[in-house]
């Protein structure tokens, strides 16, 4: 089985977007495993909707919009990082993040503790607002001081040539393309979008 992580330097950044965009280009299926908040559409939902590939359930669904480990206390649970271990299917897998890296799942464990103990490889999605280039850089940093194998980094938002180009050079990472918003959000428009993703790169990735 091969398995792709896609994590963000933030949330609200166009991660699930993206997400749902590889999983139609790779004819993969899609895997959250925690999701906090259950007001209007899941990202799972999202994902189903526009890439029209098969999602997993949800190793956890928390009422709650917060971090997952609150949104879990909010329930009365723990989240159980043996839960949390990645379906064995056939296909590719895209599993998404909830947030950034450092999002605690509970009281001990984050985000990146269970990305590098699954040793799977990590696309970063970052946008190309004002900060960009500190929150993409410190998440690269975190996620090779973990052991990490780091694919790329992928933006979304309008074009910024010099500070995608900064982050590119001075991180040493593939830049693996750019998602411009779309509007209104379809699954037509985000194919054509997904036009300007290094898919080559990803593929070869992937083995």
């Amino acid at each position: 089985m091969k398995r792709l992580v896609i994590t963000g330097t933030d949330t609200d950044i166009g991660k699930t977007v993206f997400a749902a965009g590889l999983t139609a280009a790779l004819n993969a299926t899609y895997w959250k495993p925690v999701q906090s908040g259950l007001a209007g559409k899941t990202d799972s939902e999202i994902v189903a909707e526009l890439s029209g590939r098969p999602t997993l359930p949800e190793a956890y669904r928390l009422p709650l919009p917060a971090s997952p480990h609150l949104s879990a206390e909010n329930a009365g649970v723990e989240i159980e990082i043996d839960r949390l271990l990645p379906p064995t299917i056939t296909e590719t897998l895209i599993i998404e993040g909830a947030g950034g890296l450092m999002v605690p799942l509970n009281r001990s464990i984050f985000y990146l503790d269970l990305f590098a103990h699954w040793k799977a490889p990590v696309i970063l999605v970052a946008r190309t607002a004002l900060g960009t280039i500190n929150h993409t850089a410190l998440s690269l940093m975190a996620l090779r001081n973990a052991g990490c194998d780091v694919i790329g980094v992928a933006f979304v938002g309008a074009a910024e040539p010099a500070v995608e180009q900064t982050i590119v050079q001075m991180c040493n990472i593939p830049h693996l393309g750019r998602l411009d918003m779309i509007s209104p959000l379809t699954s037509a428009g985000l194919t054509r979008a997904f036009e300007a993703i290094d898919l080559a790169t990803i593929r070869k990735a992937l083995g």
